[in-house]
């Protein structure tokens, strides 16, 4: 386990390095959960099987032991640092991917440019927060998919209450079995992980 000091506190991260890898690939944890997620560590284990070294990052406030997400601003502040440290040495000169479940798909979303990926990879995107009786709508965080400029795979639960997000030209979206927790079909999880990672790093363009 690496510890990383951030403008907002202390991160982990959690490294499974792999021989002669052919890129990196970085996740995040969701708002209310952590790294041992069972859906984070399946596409883990599927990256790994493809050659990727993978860290999962731990955000400060959960470090500390708060249960309540730091605000957007202090959690994309916080991961930048911990991917440039990666990239500065166990992880360098790897082709990047970034993602998360979650939370931490939109932390993922959000800095992409910044952290110089090549690819996303979100599990569970929360597209729409379930509407409370009374209340009006939720905003959609569709813009923050959608400006994504590079391949990106989203994995959703058919059943998740956030709702299911769009294809595009540039993003693929697979429909799973399960909700929010991606929990139903671990196997779906990381086949189709297995499945857009095989592709990202061949010469010919992800589709």
């Amino acid at each position: 386990m690496l510890e990383v000091e951030t403008p907002h506190g202390l991160a982990r991260v959690d490294l499974d390095a792999v021989h002669r890898p052919r890129g990196g690939l970085i996740l995040g944890h969701g708002a209310g959960g952590g790294i041992t997620a069972r859906d984070l560590v399946a596409t883990k284990q599927a990256a790994r099987d493809h050659g990727f070294s993978v860290a999962l990052v731990e955000q400060p406030y959960r470090v500390a032991g708060r249960r309540t997400p730091a605000p957007a601003t202090q959690l994309d502040t916080a991961w930048a640092v911990v991917v440039a440290r990666l990239l500065a040495d166990e992880l360098e000169g790897l082709p990047l991917v970034v993602g998360g479940r979650s939370m931490g798909a939109r932390v993922a979303c959000r800095t992409h440019v910044s952290t110089g990926a090549v690819g996303v990879l979100c599990l569970a995107f929360p597209l729409r927060p379930p509407r409370r009786s009374g209340s009006a709508p939720a905003q959609s965080r569709l813009p923050e998919l959608d400006a994504v400029t590079v391949p990106t795979l989203v994995i959703q639960g058919l059943a998740d209450p956030f709702g299911m997000p769009p294809p595009s030209a540039s993003r693929t979206v697979v429909q799973v079995p399960g909700n929010h927790s991606l929990t139903s079909d671990l196997d779906a999880v990381s086949a189709g992980v297995a499945a857009w990672l095989g592709r990202l790093l061949n010469p010919a363009k992800i589709r």
